[in-house]
């Protein structure tokens, strides 16, 4: 196995698409992220995986349960399972950002460039065990 290496703040920084699967380990997935100026994840709650967040760009907030994180540049968030969450970005330019989940939550290797693409998608593209390598 090969594992992951690059440099993720360019990957991030780059990224155009609302999720880009980047790697998926047995216990552990790498994500970029990229929301629109007015566009949230949307709340959710993982029973069985926790999730960690770190901004490379732009501004936003953070929701976990009652709380509310200001997000910006350098940020990171750990949402543990079982919590309600949710990513707001309230810049005016892009909220970009890379996530992890542990264990996995989508399926290896897929891209999607919106968010209406994501939600239709999302059943369908949870992840199905395949790893990466």
């Amino acid at each position: 196995m090969k594992g992951f290496h690059d440099d993720i703040e360019k990957l991030t920084l780059a990224g155009e698409h609302f999720r880009r699967v980047l790697y998926t380990g047995e216990h552990l997935q790498l994500v970029l992220m990229t929301l629109q100026p007015g566009e949230e994840i949307g709340s959710e709650v993982h029973e069985d995986r926790d999730q960690f967040f770190r901004f490379e760009e732009g501004a936003g907030k953070v929701d976990v349960d009652d709380s509310s994180y200001d997000v910006v540049d350098g940020s990171g968030v750990i949402v543990p399972a079982g919590a309600r969450h949710n990513v707001r970005n309230t810049g005016d330019g892009p909220l970009k950002l890379y996530t992890l989940y542990g264990p996995p939550e989508h399926k290896d290797g897929i891209t999607q460039s919106t968010k209406a693409e994501a939600e239709a998608r999302h059943h369908d593209e949870e992840w199905d065990g395949e790893t990466t390598e």
